[in-house]
Order: structure tokens, then C-alpha cells, then sequence
């Protein structure tokens, strides 16, 4: 019993970040295991996106008109299947500190990505908390989609023409660009300076995909989830970590030994994703995120949860694209 407790004390200190990072525990063959489902270089590139917010693939489905009121959702519609059902399906990363992940205190998915996810909920139901949190890595969003096992995805999610393939999306409702961590005492101050060596991202991301066209030519190295990247950071496996900054300012809540360096490369958009079947909860998920918009309840959220880490203040919301007359609805 007092093993474990000892234990148990020693992760929380951790997890409070008032410590270093433990040591890296070595094999019998001195070397420091990796995460599983590792893979590098060219094989690290596959299921990721190119990054192209262009303006025509970011546009998403106008609001029909003001939404319904809770639990009066129209007749035969996506959202009066979910509400007959009982709760909202949303697929989430749980490794995405201050926008989706389970809060080792409370067991609650909580984060800012969540946090918008839970508005859908509360026009649906008149409850927020009526949603069914999935777990999903990025690698698995458009299975998750595909296959109908969510109603909507709410990991961080870059909104690119490649992925209109198999989902659509929300308006955009947080802008991101990647950037890099390192370790707090690296002398790199961006990817330029990272030639040659190991930068980290998540499977099936735009992230790894703009890790590996970079002119510097670092080595592309994907990993299921982001917690992975951050563990072969502190373990000297790679030099970097590189995705968007939102992303980047959780993983630097987790570990105050290292820092968020270099200048911004990539604009990407963020949007909630959905099947394709699924056009009129598009237009509903889009007059939710125009109420959070004009009542401020978008910039009490961000400010909650995301608040200065990223930015010197709280910015306003992204303003919405919605597509024209050759939209196909």
C-alpha cells in the first residue's frame, strides 16, 4: 500500500507541473521504449491532410433561420433523432489540453472545443450536459464519421478541401497556425532550424503533413495521440513537437520545461465536423455558433479556457463563410 501511494504521489506532482519530468526508464538493451504505433518518415504521412483553407472549401451551409426552441426540434429532421435518442455523440480527443480532454480530478471531458460541442446539446435538449463523449484519436475521425458512430467531432480539426471527401463542416469557429515545442533549453527558434532532425505530430493530421514539406527537411514522426508526442520529447526521442498553437499551449500546460518557439506557417481554420448526410445539423451546429457569437457567450469560453497562453488578449470569434447559390446542399 505504500508503494502505491508513493506512486500516486509522484504523478500528481507531475501532473501539477512543479516538477521535472521523471527520468526516461531504459530497456534491459539500455534504450528508452517508444510509444506504440510509431512510424517515420514517408510512412508517417499516412491519412494526413494538406493543409488549404481556401475560402471555397472553408464556406459551410447557412442557418436555415432561428433556431427552434429546446426539444421542439423539426419533424424528421437529424436533430429530432438525437433528441428522441436522448444525448448528443461527440467524438473527442482526450489528449488536447484546453480543448478536449478528460480532467484526471473530475473524470469530465472538459475543454474549449467541448465546451462548444456542449452549446449544440443545449439547443437540442435545454441540458449541456446531455452528450456522450467518444473517444477518438485524429487518425480515427473519419471512420468515426463515416461509420456514424458520433453526430459530430469536436477534437481539434482543421477545416481543408481534402476532407469535404468524407465530412462537412461548421463555420469556422477558432482560428489556429502551427508552430513548434521544444524543450526549454533548445537553441532552435523554429522549424527552419529543426533540418534533419525528429519533429512529432499526431496520425492524420494536417500537422505531420506540414512537418514533412518544410524546406529545412525535418523528419516526419506520427504518433496516435498527443500525449505520445509530448512523452518523446521529454524522453529525447525527438527534438520538437509541431501542430497548431492551441494545441502546442495545452501540451505547455502539461510540462513547464518546455516552450513554444518560432513564427507562425500554416492558417488553419477549425471546424466541427459531420456527416454528409447530415446537412440540416450543419445549418443547426451554424446558428448555434452565430447565437455564442453575437451574445458573448464565444468569448467567455475562449477566455475560460484557452484565455492569454496563445495571445495578449481574448480575440473575437472568427467571422462565419457561408456558401453561395453553387453551394450544393
Amino acid at each position: 500500500m505504500r508503494g502505491a501511494a508513493l506512486g500516486l504521489l509522484i504523478f500528481l506532482i507531475t501532473a501539477c507541473g512543479t516538477a521535472a519530468p521523471p527520468a526516461p526508464v531504459a530497456t534491459a538493451a539500455g534504450a528508452v521504449p517508444s510509444p506504440s504505433g510509431v512510424t517515420t518518415g514517408t510512412a508517417a504521412l499516412a491519412g494526413s491532410s494538406v493543409v488549404n483553407a481556401s475560402p471555397a472549401c472553408v464556406a459551410s451551409l447557412r442557418p436555415s433561420g432561428p433556431l427552434p426552441a429546446p426539444g421542439h426540434m423539426p419533424a424528421g429532421s437529424t436533430m429530432a433523432a438525437i433528441y428522441q435518442r436522448g444525448y448528443l455523440v461527440v467524438g473527442v480527443d482526450q489528449t488536447t489540453p484546453l480543448l478536449s480532454y478528460r480532467d484526471p480530478a473530475t473524470g469530465r471531458v472538459d475543454g474549449f472545443n467541448v465546451a462548444i460541442a456542449r452549446q449544440v446539446a443545449e439547443a437540442i435538449f435545454g441540458n449541456e450536459n446531455a452528450i456522450k463523449p467518444v473517444a477518438i484519436t485524429s487518425a480515427q475521425r473519419r471512420s468515426a464519421i463515416e461509420g456514424h458512430q458520433v453526430d459530430l467531432i469536436a477534437d481539434p480539426t482543421t477545416i481543408s478541401c481534402d476532407r469535404l471527401a468524407w465530412a462537412d463542416f461548421s463555420a469556422d469557429y477558432l482560428d489556429a497556425h502551427q508552430r513548434v515545442l521544444v524543450p526549454s533549453g533548445s537553441k532552435a527558434r523554429g522549424i527552419g532550424d529543426l533540418g534533419g532532425q525528429k519533429v512529432c505530430a499526431a496520425a492524420g493530421t494536417t500537422s505531420i503533413h506540414a512537418i514533412a514539406v518544410q524546406p529545412s527537411h525535418p523528419i516526419p514522426v506520427a504518433v496516435p495521440n498527443w500525449s505520445d508526442c509530448l512523452a518523446m520529447l521529454q524522453q529525447g526521442q525527438v527534438a520538437a513537437i509541431s501542430t497548431t498553437d492551441t494545441v502546442l499551449a495545452g501540451l505547455a500546460t502539461q510540462d513547464p520545461q518546455t516552450k513554444i518557439v518560432g513564427p507562425r506557417f500554416t492558417f488553419e481554420p477549425q471546424g466541427l465536423g459531420m456527416s454528409k448526410d447530415a446537412k440540416d445539423l450543419v445549418r443547426f451546429v451554424n446558428a448555434v455558433l452565430e447565437r455564442i457569437r453575437t451574445n458573448g457567450e464565444w468569448k467567455q469560453l475562449y477566455a475560460r479556457y484557452i484565455g492569454t497562453r496563445i495571445q495578449s488578449s481574448i480575440p473575437d470569434p472568427p467571422a462565419p463563410s457561408y456558401c453561395g447559390a453553387s453551394c450544393l446542399d
